[in-house]
């Protein structure tokens, strides 16, 4: 029984706060005592937004609200910059393979041919060198 009691006393205590801050109308906010009055109205209206304009801001926010065309605008701007940048690298990236292979290719040619050379003079007895090294095709 004592249980019960305690639980209905919390949920009055709740239900009174709620109540007495049901009746309050603003928050408390620090303001300085030399500020004028001009700037303390400026203020509020900085601090607290209207009940229309918070219900818009929301609404606006929502998921399903369209976006605006300069938000459309800027996010596009945004992707066709990402985009360029990424086919930038790929491009640099293909010209960096392009060059490595063609460098392979070239030492691998200048190898091959040395090794011909070397066994073309090795295998040439000077008198009567063979048919196929006596073409002149190039």
């Amino acid at each position: 029984m004592k249980w019960k009691q305690i639980i209905f006393l919390s949920c009055l205590a709740v239900v009174f706060i709620l109540a007495i801050l049901k009746e309050a109308d603003c928050a408390a906010v620090r303001v300085e005592k030399d500020v004028k009055t001009d700037d303390e109205e400026r203020m509020k209206r900085q601090v607290f937004v209207s009940e229309a304009d918070a219900s818009t801001f929301f609404k606006r926010r929502a998921k399903r609200y369209t976006k605006s065309t300069d938000e459309v605008a800027a996010e596009n701007r945004q992707r066709l910059t990402a985009d360029e940048r990424r086919k930038e690298y790929h491009e640099e990236q293909l010209h960096e393979w392009e060059n490595y292979v063609e460098e392979e290719q070239d030492e691998q040619y200048e190898r091959n041919r040395e090794k011909i050379e070397s066994w073309r003079q090795w295998h040439y007895d000077g008198l009567y060198p063979p048919y196929q090294y006596n073409r002149h095709v190039y």
